[in-house]
């Protein structure tokens, strides 16, 4: 499309970063290039920009192409009005700013039937006109040359003038920007309960008689008020100093002091009450409410990649158990791959509590299927089960995990499950998803829609298009990071790969099964529509084990292959004598083998990754326990200490799981002897933490807990 305003001198304005590498970026994204392949595979181009740099360059560029598309609109709107002036056209096309756009484009934008629009139809503009020149004489007498047709009285003819006015000084530029203004510079927001919702409404008892400054309100507070006056519990509004704003509205239109002032003066006030600050309440609250959106998407966001950079056990023989009182624990038997290869449901706990037969039951599975490691729900019965298994005794050490299994559910009533699992029920498949998320919790996790995970805040009143396209922005980064083994990926994890989606991704599942294991990354090529765009798109996050070439196993990209030929070459081995040597690597200078087509710094990360090659930058899963005798919230009291792992992260604080099936509330003032502007500083999901219980209140089920009193007391 064609720009108003260069984006590239636009972008690089804004970001501060060389014009050479917005160009190269904008170049790359229209080219169909990847977030995650730019920054793995392109930094020359772009000065080494990591993938938050890139993402955020990319949604500006989205935004500018957006509004050069609005741009284009109003003119042509304007334009067929035959309204357009030069004048108006270069106002427009230099315009960077929406709100701005909008009030540009507001006196020219097709309204509905106002009341200025019938006080014009009444021939009362030319009256209006005159008033605002406010100039002496007999307004009396002026007035009554309108007084005729549909106009009854000087009354009518003057009220109809004063709505034409005050249309004006709405549409005003001057008026809109100065009331905008002091709207974001001391705007206060308000809620009040409606009336008779007081006890429906409980849960917003906060916010029943509320005021804060807007631009100092934290986007939960804004989230929560909004849910309130979308459920019907809240009235809420903004105010600022209606005096003052009126009196610098005045200053811009009343010129004079005489009769027709008086008219302007009463138009002013009608303009600023009726129109122009309701507009402004809406634009503003729109504004915040966006503002929330986003810090809560990116909160969602960021605990989203901690919990899908989970650490795995990896390829391990598994029992998965997907806890239950009434209905028996779910029990199934995994292979190093995740395949089912024995499911049965075991009742040790009331009202069966066939404590025995269970525990025989386990021990024989464990025995006969070369279990290595036991994966436990954390939802209900989860500690009960812990506990048991924990109890027992095996032929071989068993190491114990608790997941969580957040989602579980949700999977396991999905087509994904259904198709992964046609013949087994809703419960095989949750025990399953379980046991799998202890192997690989990414591999697991991207089966299950982000928002059923529960790691987030308002997840619904967020704008939920935007938070869909974040959250799969952060599997599609999580995945790359990690790197995909092509010949054992379901389709629903090589969805994500670089270039690929669901379409590609089928056909290389399609392709396997029909030809067998991928020998090779070349061999990539011969999957159904794969394209020379897409295997430079995918190829680098896609590994191929026990490949004739090692570097199919690796980061290293096949373009360039041939500089880490030519380097092994040099020093007198095979690539396979210089992966992973790490004599050989550290002697490597990369700087004698840039050229045309490989840059330093794409050489310095090729050197890298020939060190330690395929490296998954996840850690290895660690066994927890919680604390014991600690199964229900009537089991805590004030003052304990217990460990615990965090399972959310807000804006307002951490939620911890010390086992009592009811997270508690570390609040951001009770993490570090220290001031924390953000809970990600000092906290990750899933981290294994000490935390001190300072509140109960059983009654509400809410728990205080604290990790600063717990170091401070160490």
């Amino acid at each position: 499309m064609e720009f108003f305003i260069d984006p590239v001198s636009f972008l690089a304005e804004q970001t501060g970063i060389d014009r050479k590498y917005i160009h190269n970026l904008i170049t790359l994204i229209e080219g169909g290039a990847t977030i995650p392949f730019i920054a793995r595979y392109r930094k020359e181009m772009t000065g080494s920009m990591d993938e938050v740099s890139v993402e955020k360059v990319q949604q500006m560029y989205v935004r500018f192409q957006d509004l050069e598309k609005r741009k284009a609109s109003v003119l042509d709107s304007i334009r067929q009005q035959g309204k357009l002036t030069e004048e108006l056209e270069a106002q427009i096309c230099r315009c960077t700013d929406a709100h701005l756009l909008e009030d540009i484009y507001l006196p020219f934008k097709p309204k509905k039937q106002t009341r200025a629009a019938k006080a014009k139809e009444k021939g009362l503009e030319p009256l209006a006109a005159i008033l605002m020149r406010q100039e002496n004489g007999d307004v009396e007498n002026r007035v009554m040359r309108f007084v005729k047709g549909e106009v009854k009285d000087e009354g009518e003819a003057l009220q109809g003038a004063r709505d034409i006015i005050a249309e004006w000084v709405n549409e005003s530029e001057a008026a809109r920007n100065r009331t905008r203004r002091q709207v974001e510079r001391e705007a206060v927001i308000w809620s009040k309960v409606v009336k008779g919702k007081e006890k429906e409404g409980e849960k917003f008892a906060d916010y029943f008689d509320f005021r804060e400054l807007l631009k100092r309100c934290p986007s939960h507070r804004i989230l929560a008020i909004r849910r309130g006056e979308a459920e019907g519990i809240l009235k809420v509004g903004i105010e600022i100093n209606d005096e003052q704003a009126l009196e610098g509205l005045e200053r811009i239109f009343v010129k004079n002091d005489n009769e027709a002032s008086g008219q302007v003066r009463m138009a002013v006030k009608d303009a600023y009450k009726r129109l122009l600050f309701p507009a402004m309440e809406t634009e503003n609250l729109q504004v915040f409410k966006e503002k929330a959106d986003e810090e809560a998407i990116r909160v969602f966001a960021e605990n989203l990649r901690q919990l899908l950079l989970a650490p795995p056990l990896g390829t391990k023989r598994v029992l998965g158990i997907d806890p239950g009182f009434r209905t028996g624990c779910k029990v199934v038997c995994l292979d190093e791959t995740g395949q089912l290869l024995h499911n049965e449901t075991i009742y040790p706990h009331p009202p069966h509590s066939a404590y025995k037969q269970a525990a025989t039951k386990i021990v024989n599975m464990v025995s006969t299927y070369n279990i290595q490691a036991i994966a436990i729900g954390n939802g209900t019965a989860g500690r009960e089960t812990e506990t048991f298994i924990q109890n027992l005794r095996y032929d071989r050490k068993v190491q114990v995990f608790v997941v969580s299994e957040s989602g579980a559910s949700v999977y396991s009533a999905s087509k994904i499950a259904r198709e992964e699992f046609p013949e087994y029920d809703v419960t095989v498949r949750g025990a399953v998803s379980i046991g799998r998320r202890l192997m690989d919790p990414l591999a697991e996790l991207v089966k299950i829609d982000p928002k059923s995970i529960g790691v987030g805040q308002y997840q619904h009143d967020v704008d939920q298009t935007r938070l869909k396209e974040s959250l799969d922005r952060v599997v599609e980064s999580c995945v790359n990071q990690v790197g995909v083994n092509v010949n054992t990926a379901s389709k629903y994890l090589l969805t994500y790969v670089s270039g690929l989606g669901p379409a590609l991704a089928d056909n290389i599942v399609e392709y396997i099964r029909e030809h067998g294991k991928l020998k090779s990354r070349e061999e990539l090529k011969n999957v159904k529509r794969m394209g020379a765009k897409a295997f430079e798109q995918c190829a680098g996050f896609l590994r191929v084990e026990e490949a004739e070439n090692p570097l199919d196993n690796s980061a290293v990209h096949p373009e360039s292959y041939y500089v880490v030929e030519k380097i092994a070459r040099d020093f007198h081995v095979n690539v396979k004598e210089l992966i992973g040597n790490e004599e050989l690597c550290g002697k490597i200078n990369p700087s004698k083998y840039v050229d045309e087509k490989t840059g330093l710094l794409t050489l310095k990360d090729i050197v890298a990754e020939l060190r330690k090659p395929g490296r998954d930058p996840r850690s290895m899963a660690k066994v927890f326990s919680f604390a014991e005798g600690i199964h229900t919230i009537e089991d805590l009291q004030e003052g304990m200490v217990l460990p615990g792992i965090v399972t959310n992260i807000t804006n307002f604080g951490a939620f911890v799981d010390v086992g009592v099936h009811q997270d508690g509330l570390v609040h951001i003032s009770e993490m570090a002897d220290r001031y924390v502007s953000s809970p990600t500083e000092v906290l990750k999901l899933h981290q294994q933490v000490m935390v001190k219980v300072i509140q109960l209140d059983k009654e509400r089920r809410r728990i205080g807990l604290s990790i600063r009193q717990v170091k401070g007391e160490g």
